[in-house]
């Protein structure tokens, strides 16, 4: 598989089992700051769903009606990131009633959210409350909310928190749908997992092969990967719950930032938003670790948009 190591690093950092971290709450190691280009929008490269190179403005319109735009980043990735905020600027510029979900803070950090955004804390008190750092705070992240807050507009804490998704089981959500109102109010469940291509490259990128036939070989038991995967699509369902009733309540466009194998190639958060409400107009971007002189093959329909934003740090830029 192509790239494999660096999308089996993306994969790593999306997992919420005890095993591996969780997105919502990865720590890293704090980078030295990024020396970004002057006009990052001009920096990275963009092809459409058709693999034809675009520039930022044509991509910025095409995206800037649609009700729900789903941004995919690659973790930790300067010009990445800074592009995903670069996105977000324009997007409030002209768009009154956006809102910024974001996959890296859990339900119950909402609060701490709203008392920052509406200046009832300082910033220290929030990132305290939130539980925050360097190594799960980067500069792109905080260059969001901050335009959100400078432009009056919400952020929501789309995920679920990691005590509740340890609770999965390899057959089922059983015990946590008997938990209490006020604690189901913090997750959502999928009706059904994700297919397709998402289920086939998750086990095969966790060793299981792509019918959960794991244990082969040395590979992780199936039951292990199954329970993973039960573990991944609460996520999803978490965070594809949160862009609906965002959207429910009038913001548009309604803006996710997510780890891009949730979204790459319509993955588990964007079928799970195209189930539940197969009327909004979902666009995805996905910001891709490399070059881009020209779409790879593995690239083409990852997304309505391929942003090639450079090799990333761990890849020697």
């Amino acid at each position: 598989m192509p790239r494999l190591p660096a999308r089996a690093f993306l994969l790593a950092a999306t997992l919420v089992v005890p095993i591996v971290g969780g997105c919502a709450s990865t720590r890293t190691a704090p980078q030295p700051a990024a020396t970004l280009p002057e006009a990052p929008r001009e920096a990275v490269a963009i092809y459409d769903r058709d693999g034809a190179r675009t520039d930022w403005r044509t991509m910025l319109e095409a995206v800037r009606n649609a009700d729900v735009i789903v941004i995919g980043e690659t973790h930790g990735h300067p010009l990445g990131l800074e592009a995903a905020a670069c996105l977000w600027d324009d997007l409030l510029a002209g768009g009154p009633d956006a809102a910024l979900l974001l996959e890296f803070f859990e339900r119950d950090h909402q609060v701490a959210l709203d008392d920052y955004l509406t200046g009832v804390t300082d910033e220290a008190a929030f990132k305290a409350a939130a539980d925050r750092s360097e190594g799960n705070y980067p500069a792109g992240h905080r260059r969001m909310v901050e335009a959100a807050k400078g432009a009056g507009r919400p952020v929501i804490a789309a995920n679920a928190p990691r005590r509740y998704v340890r609770k999965t089981a390899p057959d089922g959500y059983g015990e946590l749908a008997r938990l209490r109102e006020e604690q189901r109010r913090l997750y959502a469940l999928p009706d059904a997992l994700p297919q397709g291509r998402y289920r086939e490259e998750f086990f095969e990128l966790m060793g299981g092969g792509g019918h959960g036939t794991a244990g082969e070989g040395g590979a992780m038991p199936a039951e292990i990967v199954e329970k993973m995967y039960r573990s991944q699509s609460m996520w999803d369902a978490t965070m594809a719950d949160s862009v609906v009733r965002a959207a429910l309540r009038g913001y548009r466009p309604v803006v996710l930032v997510v780890g891009r194998f949730h979204a790459d190639f319509a993955g588990g958060t964007v079928q799970l938003i195209e189930r539940s409400r197969p009327d909004l107009d979902v666009r995805t971007l996905s910001m891709v670790a490399a070059p881009g002189d020209a779409l790879q093959e593995e690239d083409r329909a990852r997304a309505d948009f391929v942003v090639y934003v450079g090799p990333g740090p761990d890849e020697g830029s």
